[in-house]
C-alpha cells in the first residue's frame, strides 16, 4: 500500500489528537484568524494564563489580549486532562485543534493534553488540591468556623409600646 492510500485508509478513524502530522505545518499564532474553520497547529508565545469567569482559562499569545487576534479557551472540565496550565507561561508552544471563530477573534479549545505540543509537550499535572472554583488558589481541606466580630453589634428589638389610654370610639 503506497502512503496515498494509508492516509486515506487512516483518515476516518484519524481524529486530531491522534494524527497531528497530517495537519501540516503550525502556523503563528497571528495568522490563526486566516485559518478559521480548519484544523490546524497553532504555534506561539503565551504571554498569560488568565482565569475568566466559572473556571474558564485563557492563554494570551499577545501582552495585551483586547487587541490579540488569537486565544485557546480551557473550560474547568477539562483541566484534569490537561496539566497545570499555570507552566505554560512565557513558553513556546503548538496548539492542535480545530480553530474556531468567537467574537471576531481566533480561538482553539484546548480538551486534552496530546493537543500541546513544542515546550507545552511535558507539564505537570494538576495539583491534587487545586481548587478551580477558588479562582487557582489552594485549598487545604480543613474546615474553619466564621469569625465572630466583637466590633459589630446588632440592636434587639424591643416590643412595641401600646399606649395605656385608649380613646373611645366617638361613632358609637
Amino acid at each position: 500500500m503506497n502512503r496515498f492510500a494509508k492516509i486515506l485508509w487512516l483518515l476516518p478513524w484519524c481524529s486530531l489528537l491522534f494524527c497531528p502530522a497530517l495537519q501540516g505545518k503550525c502556523v503563528p499564532s497571528s495568522e490563526a484568524l486566516h485559518h478559521v474553520g480548519e484544523s490546524r497547529c497553532v504555534t506561539g508565545k503565551i504571554f498569560r494564563v488568565q482565569q475568566g469567569s466559572n473556571g474558564i482559562h485563557y492563554l494570551d499569545f499577545c501582552e495585551d489580549y483586547h487587541t490579540c487576534t488569537f486565544t485557546v479557551v480551557i473550560f474547568r472540565a477539562d483541566l484534569k486532562h490537561i496539566g497545570d496550565i499555570r507552566k505554560l507561561q512565557d513558553r513556546l508552544v503548538e496548539i492542535h485543534g480545530d480553530v474556531k471563530e468567537y467574537d471576531g477573534r481566533a480561538e482553539i479549545i484546548l480538551k486534552d493534553a496530546s493537543q500541546l505540543g513544542g515546550e507545552g509537550a511535558r507539564i505537570p499535572r494538576l495539583p491534587k488540591d487545586f481548587d478551580v472554583d477558588q479562582k487557582g488558589h489552594f485549598s487545604a481541606g480543613t474546615f474553619s468556623h466564621p469569625r465572630t466580630s466583637s466590633s459589630t453589634t446588632s440592636k434587639k428589638r424591643q416590643t412595641a409600646t401600646i399606649p395605656a389610654a385608649v380613646p373611645d370610639d366617638p361613632s358609637e
